[in-house]
């Protein structure tokens, strides 16, 4: 007995206590766990924001010079194999460079194009778009044309004829990038357009002599704006993607600037005595477009109702 005489709830035998399977239980916990990485894009916040964090602060984090050669440390092992060390601790390529400086510095790389191409990109897609969609007529068939002549013809042959005449460079791999990029944001900002252009505050607009430049600015670029977002998320780990492939093939970032796509290239002739030098890069390729991905995916459903989970 307690004080006050009263019986604590689980000696008492008139109140039955529910009993709850432990399945149940887990299984509660692993819907709460799901609940938040459907409202937060969790795993996308982790990867990009060390792919940021890597990126931006490479010259300092980055353990060792990623452009000096020690040969006398060439295919060192990573620090948990037996004779690796901390002072590389992802190991050493086939040249005596640190692979994780190289990775880090990689990361600047990859932002620097990404963001490059996809100002361009979307800057040109979008105006392009709003307006083939707003203006129609033998605007919209010019633009439409242009997209699907751009949309046929593949990239990968386009930069390895560029790389071969003017050689490799970031900047014709940005150009070449955004070439083939901008459709894209043409094709789905026209669509929006066409929607958007029938709304009565345009109609409004349009009777009130509101010029075209005022009225994308002021009711078709907001209206469209969420879409450029969500593209612009998505294609950032095509951008990725498609630079990795370019270096590998030596049609992308020049050596010996460190690039994901080239250290994959340059590692794939030690595969079975040194798999670090192309395994890491490689993972780091496919975090980075899985991370860009989910994000683009939350974004949309974020944006859209219709999409949007609602539990």
């Amino acid at each position: 007995m307690t004080q006050n005489n009263q019986v604590p709830v689980w000696e008492d035998p008139n109140i039955s206590v529910p009993i709850v399977p432990f399945s149940e239980l887990r299984r509660t916990r692993l819907s709460a766990v799901k609940q938040t990485i459907r409202k937060w894009p969790v795993l996308s916040i982790v990867i990009l924001s060390l792919l940021v964090i890597a990126g931006v602060f490479a010259k300092w984090i980055a353990p060792q010079d990623p452009y000096e050669a020690v040969l006398v440390d060439r295919l060192n092992s990573p620090v948990w194999y037996p004779d690796g060390s901390m002072k590389h601790i992802l190991g050493v390529d086939h040249l005596g460079r640190d692979v994780l400086s190289r990775i880090i510095h990689g990361a600047s790389v990859s932002l620097i194009i990404s963001l490059a191409v996809i100002s361009v990109s979307a800057t040109v897609g979008t105006c392009l778009g709003m307006a083939a969609g707003y203006f129609g007529g033998w605007v919209d068939d010019i633009v439409m044309r242009i997209v699907e002549l751009m949309i046929s013809i593949p990239l990968l042959l386009i930069a390895m004829m560029a790389a071969v005449v003017y050689g490799s460079s970031l900047t014709l791999l940005v150009v070449v990038l955004s070439l083939f990029s901008w459709p894209g944001f043409a094709r789905q900002v026209r669509a929006e357009v066409l929607r958007l252009r029938t709304a009565d505050y345009v109609l409004i607009a349009k009777m009130t002599g509101a010029s075209p430049t005022r009225i994308f600015a002021k009711h078709l670029f907001p209206g469209v704006l969420n879409t450029v977002i969500v593209l612009s998320t998505l294609l950032v780990g095509s951008v990725i993607l498609s630079e990795s492939i370019l270096s590998f093939l030596g049609a992308g970032v020049p050596p010996p600037r460190p690039a994901w796509g080239s250290m994959v290239s340059e590692g794939r002739d030690f595969v079975t005595i040194a798999p670090w030098i192309m395994m890491f890069p490689g993972i780091a390729i496919f975090a980075t477009v899985l991370g860009f991905n989910f994000l683009g995916d939350w974004l949309r459903d974020y944006f859209d109702p219709r999409l949007r989970q609602i539990d």
